[in-house]
């Protein structure tokens, strides 16, 4: 059963019954008085004309996600834990991000690379928590990865005075830098409980720690703990950036997409940030009804906005875009990690969704890149599916901005796949390497539970080339499976590919036993 639809069904329904009773042509005049028309609030949007123009030109080589051959998947062999009785579990493992120097090459940690991973039994959707995996460098195999296991112990969040932390359910996404004293920080998204006949709704606040990390013998990394762990961001009053209270989930409405997570760590010009996934706020063109009357969210000429925006008051996803407010947010944090100021959004996606995840920035031959990941199915565009996932590009001379779309749209990678598929991929993830405009792209592979035999892994990295605004997927570069870094003789010589299987795709052995719920 899809919940997801059955939410949008009802919703739709009700939005239309609305307007029968109460006339949409009364909602068309009000909105046409709307006072911030065209009111841009000083940051750059993702509009609706770019994403439309999308549909035509993801099949192009240059935008596809390689296809994998299924036969050579393997689930990570260290991904494995304990239980309480002894038994041993499988995990799945799936978005990651590595140990990152300042400027968001992979570091070198006492001769090891180190990801930080999302993991967790397949059969407990709410064990999502932060494990440390690493290698030495240099080293490639996906058997080369050694697991030091969870990252915080349950205890850890019980930190006095911090009442955010203290009701920590989950552990989400986040980043990784090493500090200039050679010390690991990790900065991630507490996610509360949603319980709501406790007063929880999912709230998710923008955490960090010290990550204190030992080598005990000459191949082995262990994790001795953690120190300085805090709560940094929770939205604060909601003007800039959506906060939990002010979804209306406390009134019984949660159709919202609510998002405040992925921190994304980076450096400029001695300043530290943190780029992260949001919401707009009230200040910053909040949702609802009115937001369909923004040119600036439609973009295009005059003539296609009255056209598309028509089309859109009455589309059935209506109730939707009006409540679509994505962002990726920035903050700037003091010298010892805590916060000291909201900036402006760096970009948002009002009308087209609530969903621009783990959002990536980083300098390469001095402009600045940001990239976020999507998913068809969070967005209200034409022509756009529920299977279509993206990874969108934007540049800017600028950290804050303005940023203008890569290759035109803000189309980097494409990938249309059936999710029941363990060769699907999501939360690519672009890492800037040495030398060269290569950057390697990392994500996972095969949905959370959906199989018995295949758990949630790293999938083979590819190389993907930048060159000013125009990106393009290298030709037979397929990596391998959670490859980071690439040979800093040659980095822009492709590599040789892990060819497709066409056949394995739709072998008997990949179907799920279990589908999505």
């Amino acid at each position: 059963m899809n919940f997801k639809k059955m939410i949008k069904q009802s919703v739709v329904l009700s939005l239309s019954a609305s307007l029968l009773v109460s006339g949409g042509t009364l909602a068309l005049a009000k909105g046409n008085n709307h006072k911030d028309a065209g009111e841009t609030y000083g940051f750059s949007h993702i509009t609706r004309a770019d994403m439309l123009k999308i549909p035509a030109q993801q099949n192009s080589e240059q935008f596809k996600v390689p296809e994998f051959d299924a036969s050579t998947i393997q689930n990570i062999p260290s991904a494995v834990k304990y239980d309480e009785n002894g038994n041993k579990i499988e995990m799945d493992v799936w978005d990651s991000w590595p140990l990152q120097n300042a400027d968001g090459t992979v570091a070198n940690y006492k001769g090891y690379e180190i990801v930080f991973a999302l993991a967790g039994d397949p059969k407990r959707g709410s064990d999502t928590f932060i494990y440390l995996f690493y290698k030495k460098a240099g080293e490639t195999s996906l058997s080369s990865w050694k697991n030091a296991g969870r990252v915080f112990k349950d205890s850890d969040k019980l930190v006095p005075g911090d009442t955010l932390l203290n009701d920590q359910a989950e552990e989400w996404s986040g980043s990784a830098t090493m500090t200039s004293d050679g010390k690991i920080r990790l900065f991630y998204t507490n996610r509360q409980a949603w319980a709501p006949e406790r007063g929880f709704y999912g709230k998710q606040i923008l955490t960090t720690a010290q990550v204190n990390v030992s080598a005990p013998n000459k191949n082995t990394l262990k994790i001795d703990g953690v120190e300085d762990l805090k709560s940094i961001y929770d939205g604060k009053d909601g003007e800039i950036y959506q906060n939990v209270e002010s979804t209306g989930f406390s009134q019984g409405d949660y159709n919202d997409n609510h998002t405040l997570r992925d921190p994304h760590y980076i450096e400029d010009k001695g300043r530290k940030y943190l780029v992260f996934e949001a919401n707009t706020g009230k200040k910053t063109g909040y949702q609802g009804a009115e937001s369909l009357n923004n040119p600036a969210y439609y973009g295009g000429t005059k003539a296609f906005f009255e056209a598309e925006r028509k089309k859109l008051l009455a589309s059935p996803v209506r109730a939707f875009a009006e409540i679509a407010n994505g962002a990726l947010g920035i903050i700037e944090l003091n010298d010892d990690y805590t916060f000291k100021k909201e900036l402006k959004p760096l970009i948002a996606s009002n009308t087209v969704t609530d969903e621009i995840e783990r959002p990536n920035v980083f300098k390469l031959r001095g402009k600045w890149y940001l990239f976020t990941s999507s998913r068809g199915s969070k967005m209200y565009i034409d022509g756009i599916d529920d299977e279509d996932i993206y990874l969108l590009g934007y540049v800017s001379n600028s950290l804050t901005g303005p940023y203008k779309p890569l290759n035109g749209t803000g189309l980097v990678l494409h990938q249309d796949l059936d999710p029941n598929d363990i060769t699907w991929t999501y939360a690519h993830f672009a890492i800037p390497q040495v030398k060269g405009n290569n950057v390697v792209i990392t994500s996972y592979m095969t949905n959370r539970g959906f199989f018995e035999d295949h758990h949630s892994t790293f999938a083979p990295s590819f190389l993907m080339n930048i060159k000013n605004s125009t990106t393009s997927v290298v030709k037979d570069s397929i990596l391998e499976q959670g490859q980071i870094t690439i040979s800093t003789d040659n980095p822009n010589k492709p590599v040789k590919p892990n060819k497709p299987n066409h056949s394995n795709n739709s072998n008997n052995s990949n179907k799920p036993n279990k589908k999505e719920i």
